[in-house]
């Protein structure tokens, strides 16, 4: 129990003892930059920082909110969660571990899948959470996945994707590096219709999910500076002696060399996402 609470106090003026008390949460750091910035500025510019541009993660609630039409989202297989088939412990037991991660993004697993209207175009849309264990793909992440595909199918609609992951989920081993090749398999089974498939990489896009569904998209976006890629850049650099670019693993250098398609802005998003469902659902190949 803390018994004394600090306050942030600033002198102003000529004269250092008259202070002006500064209320606690009125400003944020950008993680980029920095910079200070004023939280109501901030969450004004769908937190994204007004100084560098830098893309702050958000929740798939906010995610959502901001991508599909108000009231059209539809959950699909909302209490599918992961079991333990390992039982693995390391500090804790992962049954522990995932009531945890539960309780604190309130949330069954790391993704969020329904049907939904954007910009009054049908589709599925599945988002990741990276607060949940680090939006790790275990053997429920990928069956959400899979079951979002094939609603698609079923519906005859886009799937829409928002990856934000570290990889595979270690406690489950082998049952985790599986899902890569199923949710792999269900979107060319989407494919074959042919249905749109859209992913947008956000930070950070990592590990099996970027090995995986994240990159096999018709059109592959990226929010900017997000980091997208498999290892991370310090085990690359040691693995290859060499130093890289600094800009390395953001989404503007994989544009630059070409691995992306776009690099859009968090307010644009919604309106460029209802765009490419347009065009694609109008060429002649997915008639």
């Amino acid at each position: 129990m803390a018994w004394f609470k600090k306050t942030k106090e600033i002198a102003t003026g000529s004269d250092p003892s008259k202070k002006v008390k500064i209320p606690e949460g009125l400003w944020v750091k950008c993680s980029d930059c920095k910079e200070i910035v004023y939280k109501k500025e901030f969450e004004k510019n769908l937190k994204v920082c007004p100084k560098c541009n830098y893309h702050s993660r958000i929740g798939v609630k906010e995610r959502i909110s901001l991508t599909v039409d108000s009231g059209s989202f539809a959950e699909l297989d909302a209490e599918l969660q992961s079991c333990d088939p390992l039982e693995f412990t390391d500090t804790v037991s992962y049954k522990e571990r995932v009531k945890s991660n539960q309780s604190k993004a309130g949330l069954k697993d790391a993704v969020i899948a329904g049907t939904a209207a954007i910009n009054k175009n049908p589709a599925v849309v599945a988002v990741m959470e990276f607060s949940f264990m680090g939006g790790s793909m275990g053997s429920a992440v990928g069956e959400k996945m899979v079951r979002a595909a094939e609603a698609a199918i079923e519906q005859l609609m886009p799937l829409i994707v928002f990856t934000s992951s570290g990889g595979a989920r270690m406690q489950e081993g082998i049952f985790s590096l599986m899902q890569m090749a199923k949710v792999s398999a269900s979107i060319g089974r989407l494919k074959k219709h042919p249905l749109p498939y859209i992913t947008i990489l956000t930070d950070p896009t990592f590990g099996g999910v970027s090995a995986s569904f994240a990159m096999l998209g018709d059109i592959i976006i990226a929010e900017p500076k997000s980091l997208i890629g498999f290892a991370g850049a310090r085990v690359i650099q040691q693995t290859i002696n060499q130093q890289l670019p600094e800009d390395f693993q953001q989404a503007e250098f994989l544009l630059k060399k070409g691995l992306i398609d776009m690099v859009v802005n968090r307010k644009d998003l919604k309106g460029a996402i209802a765009r490419l469902i347009r065009m694609l659902r109008n060429n002649p190949r997915n008639a």
